[in-house]
């Protein structure tokens, strides 16, 4: 079956992306207003784009059952946000701060999660995640009807010492149980069901192509 979005309606597009580009990492994304009122809400729009220089993106999605957060005002008056990951202890808080708060309430505050001051932003980063990254805006798009897409450069990270080796720079990423975006409304996958597959040298690989072509004949 093949689908031409140019000829869709938008909710139909977006239903089959979001059920096919799966699973998908979760951003929840503290920001504060001009009126210094935190603001914390997920999106699964979101992934790393780039390491030199470190950089996120997230998409800014408006759709009949999302309307329009704050955090893409907050990010656009302020120029800073912090990406804070989720992981299966804290999924229910994440799905709470997901509901249309009214502006002048503080979703970190109100489900149970905890701020902490960050090192050179504004926005806090959660106490409950077990990363997070301070970030700066370095450009925003307008796209489509009211969407942005908002490219953030990574000043500063927060991981809990249980999940990273600071000398050789490891981090357990099994251990950390975060959860990732699946299809619809409400479903989600666990990452602990994982499997190691090495990326392949091609000179390795070429060679015992070539043996097994001469063994042929």
């Amino acid at each position: 079956m093949e689908f031409d979005f140019r000829t869709m309606e938008r909710m139909d597009r977006y239903k089959l992306m979001v059920s096919s580009i799966v699973p998908r990492p979760i951003a929840l994304v503290t920001t504060i207003s001009k009126d210094g009122i935190v603001n914390a809400a997920p999106f699964s729009f979101f992934n790393a784009v780039s390491a030199e220089p470190p950089l996120v993106v997230l998409g800014l999605e408006v759709t009949d059952y999302a309307p329009r957060k704050d955090t893409g005002d907050n990010i656009r008056d302020t120029g800073e946000f912090v990406v804070s990951l989720v992981s299966e202890s804290i999924a229910q808080n994440m799905n709470l701060c997901a509901m249309d708060f009214p502006a002048e309430e503080d979703e970190l505050a109100e489900t149970g999660l905890t701020a902490m001051p960050s090192t050179l932003v504004t926005p806090p980063w959660i106490k409950e995640s077990p990363v997070s990254f301070e970030c700066k805006r370095m450009t925003t798009m307008e796209v489509g009807t009211g969407n942005r897409v908002v490219i953030g450069e990574v000043l500063y990270m927060h991981i809990d010492d249980a999940f990273v080796d600071k000398d050789k720079l490891y981090v357990d990423a099994p251990a950390m149980q975060l959860i990732g975006r699946m299809h619809g409304r409400g479903w989600y996958v666990k990452t602990g069901d994982a499997f190691d597959m090495p990326r392949i040298d091609y000179r390795v690989w070429a060679a015992e192509r070539d043996k097994k072509r001469s063994e042929r004949g």
